[in-house]
């Protein structure tokens, strides 16, 4: 399904903290929606909510990652990783299903 780094994860419980929740009481929903300039956006949050058609991931660390149904068939074998280097810092998605990305890395096709 949807694998978090280490790196990813320790950066996704530091903004938890910030925002004053836990990975007790929310998750980290994950998804694609139109847009951008390759055909498909990611879109990344917190929730406090689980639908019941979700797809729910449990990582090492207690986070429960949620991905709709929809986005499931878009997300299957992706990474998300976080980087800090000299290229930009942020949230990457390593998609192996994806045919092209945009320069930013925040849309793609497939």
């Amino acid at each position: 399904m949807v694998t978090v780094s280490s790196k990813a994860l320790d950066h996704i419980i530091s903004l938890m903290m910030e925002k004053d929740i836990t990975p007790d009481t929310h998750s980290l929903r994950v998804g694609v929606k139109g847009g951008g300039c390759s055909g498909l956006s990611y879109i990344m949050d917190f929730d406090d909510k689980v639908d019941p058609l979700d797809e729910v991931v449990k990582t090492k660390a207690g986070l429960n990652i949620l991905i709709d149904k929809k986005s499931v068939l878009y997300l299957f074998g992706t990474e998300l990783d976080f980087s800090d280097g000299l290229n930009g810092k942020g949230f990457q998605f390593v998609n192996p299903n994806a045919s092209r990305t945009c320069g930013c890395g925040e849309s793609f096709a497939v």
